[in-house]
């Protein structure tokens, strides 16, 4: 019982930590706000799941932001395998506020967050874990990929983001 206890308090630690770079992540995957709020649930659950294994072998941001790539991924995989048709209602209006609430700020970043959404899954994964602070060599680590290629495919990335960009 006493193992569970500091578990707990690991995982409270870990989410109090980073809890808003999970749901920052978990949004650039998923528009719709329910499915948004159950994919970080599952992330959480998958982080929860893990920690026990942590062994140090990276940091622990990096640690966490591979169970959340890999939750996220199956995710999309799911959503391409079973498609959602959606009715629209009113729960179907995400709570943001109005635009006459929203600063510049505010709107740059739903510019941002809308063409991170639109960029292929390789891509905005590249995006948002550079956008997280991630260096290239955990990058590298975190998607299999040689550093060199995370370089090379990073640089194609913020340009089809920029691309995107200049088109809203």
């Amino acid at each position: 019982m006493k193992m569970r206890g500091a578990q707990d308090a690991t995982f409270a630690r870990v989410v109090a930590e980073h809890g808003p770079m999970l749901a920052r992540f978990a949004a650039s995957f998923e528009r719709n706000r329910h499915a948004r709020e159950d994919l970080l649930q599952d992330i959480l659950l998958g982080v929860w799941q893990a920690l026990p294994a942590f062994r140090g072998d990276a940091s622990l941001k990096t640690y966490i932001l591979g169970v959340a790539h890999r939750r996220c991924a199956s995710h999309v995989m799911r959503e391409v395998a079973e498609p959602r048709h959606e009715e629209l209602d009113d729960e179907w209006v995400d709570g943001q506020p109005g635009p006459e609430a929203l600063a510049g700020l505010n709107q740059q970043q739903a510019r941002l967050l809308g063409a991170l959404r639109d960029l292929p899954v390789g891509q905005r994964q590249l995006v948002v874990l550079a956008l997280e602070g991630l260096r290239y060599d955990e990058i590298a680590d975190l998607l299999g990929i040689t550093v060199g290629n995370v370089g090379v495919r990073l640089n194609r990335a913020r340009a089809a983001l920029r691309e995107q960009l200049e088109e809203r």
